[in-house]
């Protein structure tokens, strides 16, 4: 699509900025929304990158009030559609926001497509399981969408920690509803996941706006513990010490009611969260925790996505996270009013992390042959989804697991509408077969994530530059406000300046850039430190190569592309 004029940029900038001002009662819009606004007017499919809190919301909310139909967002958590309408304004102001999802009674949601019919819905909130019903995909049709937002947009990716397979069919969801220009979105994107967002959701040429990781307000710590009780006992210290209100993140449920316990019986306003309450009880936790009135909360991973409130001034962690995606999102919701926040991670090195998607839930083989054998049946007839359950007596969400497992190992492919088809050549057995490879590969990946998360905490260098180099953004140390950077400057007290070593090779590898493994395959450089670079690779995932090895074998490491050699990839 084409770039417009200057003067025609310069009139749609500032009818963005009058209509933030006039709607939303924002003063200001910073640039990076304001050019991903402009994009999205303009047509184009476009990928945001942006820390948690940063106001990545807003991109698409202005546009909406000055597109011609309207917007589908899709939100992974209806907690977080409620929050997100709730955040709108009212009145004469008001946009038209409706949530359609497994809330909703059968006359509640017939009354919200007739308002979606008559115009009145400005943003649409779904969850990506509802885009995967025939009936809804219709529906949207019908309404002629004039944007498709793909909130928390690292769900996509198998890379990412929030790996969801109904995120899998979006883009089949796109081109059924008539290819409205796509928004991704999301807080956590190392190039990798990015470049595997775009491509999930077939984006086309797409924009991509990337703001820098960093926050560097919050501190960052982490504690090693050998005994299990005296990590317990700090946790609790920490918590009750350190000003409120605050969140500890805990491994289980029972733990995250231990604490939760522990800290009321000092007196603190403290609540337990986890996927094993009731609707109406995380509900009230959620709220409590927004108004103030609860000093503390305790939660499983659960607890947090989309939680908008400034003055968190800690995040605790009472284990090993299970990857350090979900750890720079868990800690972003501290200190966003950019005051000084707290992060520490307690850890032992006997945690294994959280239990990963692929390793506890993957598509039994038994499931996987059901579904090739399904698929395989109606090869003259393709069959959609629906059917296919209908053949397998299976639950949706396991044959849009099996589904999704059997096409990322190119064993099926889904058409334009819908339909799964078998690749040719390719026997039931043998798509099985291809998708337990699949499945293990992620779980390779899985365990080297939880290895990062482990190095992060086991660093002895700045604790910042780690994490960010993870992300892919460079970082020079020290940051001055990390645990590992005060022990420097203590031991550097008095002595001179220390100069950094430098490794020959270390400019060859620069963050970016591109690698193929003679053992591990392709893979792409994510941070150099001192003397040692850390590598995703498609196959292996996470590894970190000390440089003097690979300079001592030839071709044990080779460049294929570095960065700004291909401008194009996002």
């Amino acid at each position: 699509m084409g770039r417009k004029g200057p003067r025609t940029e310069a009139a749609r900038a500032t009818r963005l900025r009058e209509t933030a001002a006039e709607v939303f009662g924002w003063d200001t819009l910073l640039p990076e929304q304001l050019t991903a606004m402009e994009w999205v007017l303009e047509g184009e499919d476009t990928l945001v990158v942006m820390p948690t809190g940063s106001g990545k919301s807003a991109v698409y909310q202005v546009p909406a009030v000055m597109l011609p139909g309207p917007v589908v967002v899709v939100s992974p958590l209806l907690a977080l559609q409620r929050d997100q309408i709730a955040g709108l304004p009212d009145g004469h102001r008001a946009l038209g926001a409706l949530a359609v999802n497994s809330d909703l009674n059968a006359a509640q949601t017939k009354a919200a497509w007739e308002a979606v019919r008559r115009g009145e819905a400005r943003l649409l909130y779904l969850s990506p399981e509802q885009l995967a019903k025939d009936d809804v995909l219709e529906r949207l049709a019908e309404a002629r969408p004039a944007l498709f937002v793909v909130d928390e947009a690292q769900c996509v990716s198998s890379w990412g920690h929030d790996f969801r397979p109904d995120y899998l069919r979006l883009e089949q969801a796109v081109r059924r509803v008539g290819r409205p220009p796509v928004l991704a979105l999301t807080a956590t994107a190392a190039p990798p996941v990015r470049r595997e967002i775009t491509e999930r959701l077939g984006m086309r040429r797409p924009r991509l706006m990337v703001t820098g990781f960093d926050r560097p307000n919050i501190r960052l710590e982490a504690r090693r513990f050998l005994d299990d009780d005296d990590r317990r006992r700090a946790v609790v210290e920490r918590a009750a010490a350190e000003p409120k209100p605050g969140i500890v993140y805990a491994a289980t449920r029972k733990d995250s009611e231990y604490y939760a316990a522990e800290l009321s019986s000092l007196g603190l306003a403290a609540e337990s969260y986890h996927a094993g309450l009731r609707a109406a009880e995380r509900a009230r936790i959620h709220d409590a925790f927004l108004s103030g009135a609860a000093d503390v909360v305790v939660a499983t991973s659960a607890f947090g996505m989309g939680i908008d409130k400034e003055d968190v001034r800690f995040v605790l962690h009472a284990s090993l996270p299970g990857s350090l995606d979900a750890y720079y999102q868990e800690i972003g919701r501290c200190g966003r009013d950019g005051r000084p926040a707290l992060a520490v991670l307690h850890y032992r090195s006997e945690d294994t992390g959280m239990q990963t998607y692929f390793a506890g839930r993957a598509p039994s083989r038994r499931v996987l042959s059901d579904v090739a054998d399904a698929v395989h049946d109606h090869r003259e007839d393709p069959a959609g989804l629906d059917e296919l359950r209908q053949d397998t007596g299976l639950s949706r969400n396991r044959v849009t697991a099996a589904v999704n497992l059997l096409e990322e190992a190119d064993a099926v492919a889904t058409g334009e509408e819908g339909e799964v088809r078998p690749a040719p050549g390719v026997s039931p057995g043998q798509a099985v077969e291809q998708a337990a490879e699949a499945a293990q590969a992620h779980r390779r990946t899985d365990r080297s994530r939880v290895e990062m998360a482990r190095a992060y905490a086991e660093a002895t260098g700045c604790r910042r530059r780690f994490l960010l180099g993870y992300f892919g953004e460079d970082y020079e140390a020290p940051c001055g406000n990390c645990d590992t950077c005060d022990v420097r400057d203590e031991e550097d007290a008095g002595s001179g300046p220390e100069e950094r070593p430098a490794h020959p090779d270390a400019a060859s590898y620069p963050v970016g850039t591109e690698v193929r493994h003679e053992e591990w395959g392709e893979g792409t450089v994510l941070s150099e430190d001192q003397d040692r670079i850390t590598v995703l690779f498609d196959r292996a995932g996470y590894r970190t190569l000390a440089l003097a090895a690979v300079a001592g074998r030839d071709g044990l490491l080779t460049v294929v592309r570095r960065p700004g050699d291909d401008q194009s990839a996002p």
